[in-house]
């Protein structure tokens, strides 16, 4: 499987009043036909990659190292001619708030065609005709009469179904999507989830997907990467995740989701709070609230393991499990209480 989207050592730094390390060295790959979940509570910098992903960030206060390359491009150093290409056509976005996304002054019809004409060069019969088409794929009922609604006169499904219509209107190769079932009832976020998955299939495409509910995650992703305080802890298929997370934080964070969790059970917490994000980390941005920390934790940076094929974790109980110690004993061989001679 060729990769489409390659990341490496990307760093994102917001300056002005006080500076926020957003993301930390990250790096990350997507390939062709995958759906890519990036699990992690509100502040891990999931959204941030994402539009660094589209060069969507203010660029007089954002500093950002490392590379991006998109199918072959360099996307850190495209003009605005080359990234007004790049949009639309090789990457959209789905937003998280379809309301502020989309323009309240424009019909949904004359927004979704105004892209088909200035990415494809389309008549505006022509893009009109995709429009509708538009709306059709994405089941929205009575799609012609729709056309010339604007997006206040539609519910918060609806406008979300006209997001990714507009998103999918230039057949993109590749579809970011940010948390787009967050402001959902549960009901139309699993019928958003299903058509997400469907066109995803239909459209051959290769999907970045920000959740911070692995409910979400196990029902549209083929593979996750857990973040915590903007980097990348932990990554392995969804299977690999769900059921022997490695790192201390993911497995934290599946203990305290309830989905799958018994009735009547108590949930788990992870104590503490979040790191600050004004430094850059120079140790485990975890070990304050890791049951398993070492003085080595808060020493120095833990090393991002190769625990399998496209298995790893950033945790030093990763480095026993790399040398074939079950990952139930690691944190007795870290501690010094496994022989592993």
């Amino acid at each position: 499987m060729s990769n489409l989207v390659e990341v490496k050592n990307l760093n994102i730094r917001f300056t002005g009043e006080r500076t926020v390390h957003a993301v930390n060295d990250l790096s990350l790959s997507l390939g062709e036909g995958e759906v890519l979940g990036l699990l992690g509570e509100s502040g891990s910098g999931k959204s941030v990659t994402l539009r660094a992903l589209m060069r969507l960030l203010p660029n007089k206060r954002t500093q950002i190292s490392g590379t991006v390359n998109v199918l072959g491009q360099d996307v850190l150093a495209l003009d605005d001619d080359g990234l007004s290409a790049f949009r639309g056509q090789t990457v959209s976005m789905i937003f998280q708030e379809p309301a502020l996304a989309l323009d309240p002054v424009y019909t949904i019809g004359r927004q979704i065609a105004e892209s088909v004409m200035r990415h494809e060069g389309k008549s505006q019969t022509e893009a009109m005709a995709r429009a509708l088409q538009m709306l059709e794929v994405v089941r929205i009922p009575s799609a012609k009469r729709r056309l010339d609604a604007y997006p206040h006169e539609m519910s918060g499904g609806m406008r979300q179904r006209a997001m990714i219509a507009l998103a999918l209107a230039c057949k993109p190769k590749i579809l970011l999507a940010d948390e787009p079932t967050t402001a959902l009832d549960a009901t139309v976020q699993i019928q958003i989830l299903l058509l997400l998955r469907e066109l995803q299939r239909e459209f051959g495409m290769s999907v970045i997907f920000v959740t911070h509910d692995i409910g979400v995650a196990i029902e549209i992703c083929d593979r996750v990467a857990v973040m915590y305080a903007g980097q990348i802890v932990e990554q392995g298929t969804l299977s690999q995740i769900v059921r022997t997370p490695l790192h201390p934080y993911a497995q934290g964070l599946l203990a305290s989701t309830v989905h799958g969790a018994k009735r009547g059970a108590r949930l788990e917490t992870i104590p503490g709070t979040p790191p600050s994000l004004d430094k850059a980390p120079s140790a485990c941005s975890f070990a304050p609230r890791c049951r398993y920390a070492q003085p080595r934790c808060v020493e120095a940076l833990p090393p991002d393991v190769q625990v399998g094929p496209n298995r790893t974790a950033r945790c030093i109980l990763a480095e026993p499990i790399a040398d074939g110690v079950a990952p139930a004993r690691a944190a007795d061989a870290v501690a010094g209480g496994l022989d592993l001679a």
